[in-house]
């Protein structure tokens, strides 16, 4: 009886990153134009109730003597690149690399408002304080049906009991040899009525990869043993409201 009472009482998933979402504007983002600077690229992201689009501009030589502008565009009919105005065809590795490059920008900067994508799957793990700050702990996983490229990787988020904000997440990735990451919420501003952060990127060697308990970031955060990777930083972030 007392197991069954702990469970009836265990936080829902769901409810807490609903909680979020709309926290950090996503009733606004629902419907919505999104552009901001990453790394010198110029990112658009598009989003009108289940339609999206998703677009990188840059200057890249593609691997030439000669500097070319690039146009990345990424919807729910497919991918395409544009360079110097004209459509190009891509092999299958280039357009899963132009696919991960785009969409995984985009995903973080858009964070929360991406957790209820149909193809994901949320999962308590329980309670949690960093810096004495409560903290809900939410697994994210992906189905494979739906799920990209690389449904394979897990995600942890850290939503405050109190405010309901997404203030750190982890995750591992299979790409590049694979590894596991934490992030921190920092620079935390809003425009245009949506919630937008940069974040302090770490690593652990604790933590090497996939298979890891990387929920275990938020102690390790604790003990002040976090090895900073980089920075990620959102520049010129402008948003525009769409007529649903």
């Amino acid at each position: 009886m007392l197991l069954l009472a702990a469970c009836d009482d265990e936080p829902d998933p769901q409810a807490i990153v609903d909680r979020a979402i709309a926290v950090h504007g996503g009733e606004v983002l629902a419907h919505a134009e999104v552009t901001f600077d990453f790394r010198g690229r110029r990112y658009r992201a598009w989003r009108q109730g289940g339609r999206f689009s998703y677009e990188r501009w840059m200057t890249d030589s593609l691997g030439t003597d000669t500097l070319h502008q690039v146009h990345d565009v990424l919807t729910n009919d497919g991918l395409y690149r544009e360079v110097d105005g004209l459509r190009v065809p891509l092999t299958e590795e280039e357009a899963a690399a132009v696919e991960s490059g785009v969409n995984s920008v985009i995903y973080f900067a858009l964070l929360p408002f991406p957790l209820n994508d149909p193809a994901v799957r949320k999962r308590y793990l329980g309670p949690s304080t960093i810096g004495g700050e409560p903290y809900h702990e939410v697994e994210v996983t992906f189905r494979p049906e739906g799920g990209g490229r690389d449904y394979e990787d897990r995600f942890v988020y850290w939503f405050h009991r109190r405010h309901g904000t997404m203030d750190y997440l982890a995750y591992d990735f299979h790409v590049n040899g694979g590894g596991t990451r934490f992030r921190r919420a920092v620079n935390v501003r809003t425009v245009g009525g949506v919630r937008f952060a940069d974040y302090l990127n770490y690593t652990s060697p604790a933590l090497p990869g996939p298979g890891t308990p990387i929920e275990r970031y938020d102690t390790l955060m604790e003990a002040d043993s976090l090895e900073p990777v980089s920075e990620i930083r959102l520049e010129h972030i402008e948003v525009r409201p769409l007529t649903p």
